[in-house]
């Protein structure tokens, strides 16, 4: 039997529009306590190219700045598992995060968007909450099916609508 992991706290305050959700942290960001901390991932590039600053080259504490400015929350969809690696495909046993009560201290949320399938599997889940569910393209080094100018193209539309970068438009 594996250990039981846990996740990470939600990056989100009163002024976020949209909350973009993970599956579970990687075997990397658990190790470095920090979303999409595997240098691979492509999440922070993203983000970056779409507010127009290198945030995967920023610190951590400055990426989450970033985000709350830009009213981006994140989170995850499991709030514990166990999982060898940190492919999706192996967790087991997973606990739900609280979503209501975090969406709940987010009086301007707009959209929830989920970042690869594994989260969007929760998306009857996230739908109940009355709001905009999205699918996004895991940002993943797993996901190498999506270049990454197509996963920015599609991350570009969802965060577009909700006015979370003036690129975008």
């Amino acid at each position: 039997m594996n250990e039981k992991l846990q996740g990470l706290a939600p990056v989100a305050d009163a002024g976020t529009r949209v909350l973009v959700l993970g599956s579970f942290p990687s075997v990397a960001s658990l190790k470095a306590q920090q979303y999409y901390g595997h240098p691979q991932n492509h999440f922070w590039k993203i983000l970056g190219a779409l507010w127009g600053e290198p945030l995967d080259k920023k610190d951590y504490v400055e990426r989450k700045q970033a985000l709350l400015r830009h009213g981006l929350g994140v989170w995850d969809v499991y709030a514990a598992c166990e999982r060898q690696g940190s492919l999706d495909a192996n967790i087991r046993h997973a606990e739900p995060n609280d979503l209501g009560a975090l969406i709940a201290s987010c009086p301007k949320l707009q959209a929830i968007a989920h970042n690869g399938g594994e989260s969007f599997r929760h998306a009857r889940v996230t739908g109940a909450f009355g709001l905009p569910v999205h699918k996004l393209p895991s940002t993943s080094p797993a996901n190498a099916s999506w270049s990454f100018e197509r996963k920015l193209a599609a991350w570009r539309d969802v965060l577009g609508r909700y006015g979370l970068c003036d690129a975008c438009t």
